[in-house]
Parts: C-alpha cells; sequence; structure tokens
C-alpha cells in the first residue's frame, strides 16, 4: 500500500510539473476508512456547523481551530494558511477547501486536505495537540542536480535552520534561503500547526526532514507535507514577498 502510494504521488508531481498547479486545485486529500455519518444525524449537524464558523477564525491569524458539540458526535476542525498567504486569500482558500472535501469525502467522520495555501482536517475524534502521523504526502519536481550529494547536503542544513527557527516561533512558521552557487540560491520553509507545543513541532519537522532521501534524493524541488507540519526547498522563490 505504501509503494501504491508513493508511486501514485511521484506521478502526480510529475503532472503538477507539465501542466502546473491552478491555484484552486487540492494538492491531495485523504478520506478515513471509518464508518460514514448519514445526513441530518446529529454529527452532520455539528460539522455543518463547525465548517461554517471555521473561515473567520483562520482568516484573522493564519490558523484555527474549532469544536462543535459533544462527544461522540462532536465535530473537531482545524485549519492553517502558509505563513506568507494574506488573510484574504487565506480565507478564500479554506471556503474552497471545504466545499471540496465535502465533494471528495463525502460523508466521511474524518478528512483532511491540501492546498498550496492552506489545509484542512476535520474529525469526529479530538485530534488537537497530537501530532499527525498517519497523514502524510510527498511532491517533488523530476528535475535531478547535477551534484546530488553537495545539493542534498546544503538542502538538510537549511530545512534544519528553519525548522529550528519554526519551533521557536509563536507562529511556527519560517523561510528562507541560502546560496547554492555564484547566481543560484536555495529557497525554502518549513511550517507546523498551532496546536501543537513547540517540543512536539520540532519532532514532526525533524521527521519530515528524514522523509527527504527516500522521497526526493537528487530532486531540484520537493515537500514533505503532513497534517501537522510541512516542508518544501526549491530552486526558485515560491513565496509571497
Amino acid at each position: 500500500m505504501e509503494f501504491l502510494r508513493l508511486t501514485s504521488l511521484y506521478l502526480l508531481s510529475f503532472v503538477l510539473l507539465l501542466h502546473g498547479l491552478h491555484a484552486a486545485d487540492p494538492l491531495y486529500h485523504m478520506c478515513s476508512s471509518r464508518k460514514n455519518y448519514t445526513a441530518n444525524s446529529p454529527f452532520s449537524k455539528n460539522l455543518n456547523k463547525m465548517l461554517t464558523s471555521l473561515p473567520t477564525k483562520v482568516s484573522l491569524i493564519g490558523f484555527g481551530l474549532s469544536s462543535v458539540g459533544k462527544r461522540p458526535d462532536q465535530a473537531n476542525g482545524l485549519s492553517l494558511c502558509r505563513g506568507d498567504v494574506p488573510s484574504s486569500d487565506c480565507k478564500k482558500c479554506l471556503v474552497g477547501a471545504i466545499s471540496d472535501l465535502r465533494d471528495l469525502c463525502p460523508y466521511k467522520e474524518d478528512a483532511v486536505i491540501w492546498f498550496d495555501n492552506c489545509l484542512l482536517r476535520y474529525s469526529n475524534v479530538d485530534f488537537f495537540g497530537e501530532v499527525d502521523t498517519i497523514n502524510r504526502f510527498y511532491m517533488l519536481n523530476t528535475q535531478s542536480v547535477n551534484d546530488p550529494a553537495a545539493f542534498n547536503k546544503k538542502t538538510k542544513e537549511l530545512l534544519h535552520h528553519l525548522s529550528h527557527e519554526a519551533y521557536l516561533s509563536p507562529l511556527m512558521y519560517a523561510s528562507g534561503d541560502v546560496e547554492i552557487g555564484e547566481h543560484e540560491k536555495l529557497y525554502g520553509l518549513a511550517q507546523c500547526t498551532r496546536d501543537l507545543s513547540g517540543g512536539d513541532c520540532k519532532k514532526c519537522l525533524e521527521s519530515a526532514i528524514s522523509d527527504l532521501p527516500s522521497c526526493c534524493y537528487g530532486k531540484k524541488g520537493g515537500r514533505v507535507v503532513g497534517g501537522s507540519c510541512n516542508i518544501r526547498y526549491e530552486i526558485y522563490p515560491f513565496l509571497n514577498a
């Protein structure tokens, strides 16, 4: 199953490289294998209320948590926007994420979706403050660098530096760049969801960095994206100024 996931994601990344990624297209989504909820059930009503309230919370600070109802029908939601995304784009991304996730994961009690600008997750289980070790995927630039060993050393150094900045920051986000040649730079970011402790954010980012050799060795760009943290590097500036 893991091999199939990685193979499909490599194919996905190749298609995105060729055709480009539309701002409204999701990067990936995952639906739980748990039992479905039914229309007009207590969980369904709580989920609708929670998803209605979440965009307003997130658009103000780029991160939001919301819970509606009581167990076992409680609906819990989390959303995070990339640290450089303006509030208007953040809200727009989340509204689109809510709509798309309903279509892609109909009547699922646990689902998550990622876009370039935001992520959205909801569940009938209270997952706040816990590192998500299940929902994770990879994307890469299919083009290779000339000197993989030297390039990957620079990549790890940059991402470790950004991870250190991120878990110490109140926003749990850091971005930066480093020179890798006379006229070339390497750009990166590291980010965690802000329900994590600093220590858990650090562990999540270190785990993501440790996945780079298996997914993106020698590639000009790559991402390890999860429900609690993500890292990315590219040889071009991909963030808002």
